[in-house]
């Protein structure tokens, strides 16, 4: 299993994650050919080249615009600055934009995986200011250079092999910024809007550190926020932005890393409340509602409480930074006083998603590795449910036949 890892000491945006992983060894011939299939790959070029930041050497990541008669034009567009009220690209709109790529060559996961960037860009567009995500027109973010960001960064991630995105919190400057509607605080809206329910630190760098095209990417494809810790790493690139910043490098270092065998762990919130008079109907339907908005488990057991009276021990495992929202459900949908939460270190399995042929038809199932060696398997219960029901057998017989195939 390969993890891309992402240590946004500095922030993130578009260009620095496409340069990190070029750095990294994507080909930039391979992502001119990819680009190359956009409707409007006419009107750009893009280009690499090798610079420092401070102490760091790094790949300097650049889109250039190509006028009528063919000549460049500019000299990059700098993302990591965010926004451009006076820039000379075309403005597009998110319906546009979405047409665009559905509409051409490109794979079929760097197209879903490219529309859905901008969806998350133009649903916070959208939240902050009033509209449909449809009615959205981007302004800066849907200029030639993030639309080419967006894509090449979806490309080079298929191109490196990568199978999951881990990322430390990312690291956001203060202030204001000027762009096409007025002074906006850092972090600006659209920021905020994307990066929802994700942790990030506010330095004292007076600039912007995390645009939205660099939020929509990160809450895109990162799966865990974590330190550097379990993994093995095997390369490292660094992806430069524009600014000289004074306490920091504007740089993005990016790793492609194993999972350290030894190390498999991860940290995560234990949320339990004692409910003693909480009917089973609203403890089953709390439960359902908080697997919904993303625990990671959740579970209920009988236990005695003071005055002997019996009551029931609702459990949430979730991620540390979702602990805050599922615990206010649990006081919002049960008739809880208090939360208690504590922090644990679990070890886990590796896991992995693989379809197996039945008779009966194809199953989804969650493999378990222990470093390279494979120690689980089970069948996803929904896959095996609409088998079952399409073919009129008995769950149990597409389950144990999943079972089988996996094993085999």
């Amino acid at each position: 299993m390969r993890i891309l890892y992402l240590d946004c000491f500095s922030g993130i945006s578009g260009d620095m994650l496409v340069g990190a992983l070029c750095d990294l060894g994507a080909d930039i011939g391979r992502l001119r050919e990819e680009l190359g299939k956009l409707p409007c790959a006419g009107e750009f070029d893009i280009g690499l080249r090798r610079e420092r930041r401070g102490a760091l050497e790094g790949a300097k990541f650049e889109v250039r615009p190509v006028e009528a008669h063919g000549h460049h034009h500019g000299h990059g567009h700098g993302d990591e600055g965010g926004h451009h009220p006076h820039g000379g690209h075309a403005h597009r709109g998110f319906r546009e934009i979405r047409a665009m790529i559905e509409g051409s060559a490109l794979g079929d996961l760097v197209k879903r995986r490219a529309v859905a960037v901008f969806g998350r860009i133009a649903e916070a567009e959208g939240r902050a200011h009033g509209m449909p995500p449809d009615e959205v027109h981007f302004h800066e973010v849907g200029a030639l250079d993030s639309i080419a960001d967006i894509v090449a960064a979806c490309a080079a991630i298929e191109l490196l092999g990568v199978n999951d995105v881990w990322a430390s919190e990312p690291q956001e400057g203060r202030g204001f910024v000027e762009c096409a509607h007025g002074a906006l605080p850092i972090p600006v809206p659209a920021v905020v809007e994307i990066l929802k329910g994700v942790p990030f630190n506010q330095t004292d760098e007076p600039h912007e550190l995390i645009t939205p095209t660099g939020a929509a990417l990160f809450a895109e494809f990162v799966s865990r926020i974590t330190p550097w810790r379990g993994l093995r790493v095997e390369r490292v690139g660094y992806g430069l932005g524009t600014r000289e910043l004074r306490s920091r490098p504007n740089v993005l270092r990016a790793a492609l890393a194993v999972p350290d065998s030894a190390s498999e762990h991860d940290e995560v919130s234990v949320l339990e409340s004692n409910l003693d008079d909480c009917p089973p109907e609203v403890v089953g339907d709390a439960m359902g509602r908080l697997l919904e908005a993303g625990a990671l488990d959740v579970y209920a057991s009988p236990v005695s409480m003071k005055k002997s009276r019996p009551g029931v021990l609702l459990g949430v495992i979730c991620r540390p930074e979702d602990a805050a929202r599922l615990g206010e459900m649990v006081l919002r949908q049960t008739t809880a006083f208090g939360v208690r939460e504590t922090r644990a270190s679990r070890r886990v399995l590796r896991r992995e998603w693989i379809d197996v042929p039945t008779p009966y038809g194809d199953v989804s199932v969650k493999v378990g590795f222990l470093g390279a060696e494979r120690v689980q398997a089970a069948p996803e219960y929904e896959s095996c449910r609409r088998v079952a029901e399409a073919s009129g057998v008995p769950l149990r017989a597409v389950w144990e036949a999943a079972l089988a195939a996996a094993r085999a």
